[in-house]
């Protein structure tokens, strides 16, 4: 399951940006072609997250289309998999556009609170 290491690399970025602020919530954008199964990656990240700052986080998962478009005809389409025909003129020459990406679009992190301040201590 290559799920588990793309999800254990979000995780780790995640983290690192965190900067030891705990994390909330996670949106990660998911290209339809880019062969990771949603599902698969929610029960990861609970995984990946143990023990760290993202420990307890909500992950939100965008699943983006995939469209090509044909050099041949010029034509724009939506893609499902990635056996590429144009629809319109049948022609092989056709290039794709989106849907092959991953990406963490946001996160959530608590702020850091003001330190108390030590009533013996403060100048008056």
């Amino acid at each position: 399951m290559h799920e588990m290491a793309i999800t254990q690399s979000v995780v780790d970025a995640v983290c690192e940006h965190a900067a030891g602020r705990t994390v909330h919530s996670v949106t990660v954008e998911v290209g339809m072609l880019c062969a990771v199964v949603p599902d698969a990656m929610r029960f990861c990240f609970d995984l990946a997250a143990e023990g760290t700052v993202a420990d307890g986080a909500r992950l939100d998962i965008v699943e983006l289309p995939g469209s090509a478009h044909c050099r041949g005809c010029g034509a724009d389409s939506p893609l499902t998999d990635l056996i590429v025909l144009c629809r319109h003129c049948g022609s092989a020459d056709v290039a794709v556009v989106s849907g092959l990406d991953l990406r963490i679009r946001s996160m959530e992190v608590s702020t850091a609170c003001a330190q108390p301040v030590d009533a013996e201590t403060t100048p008056r």
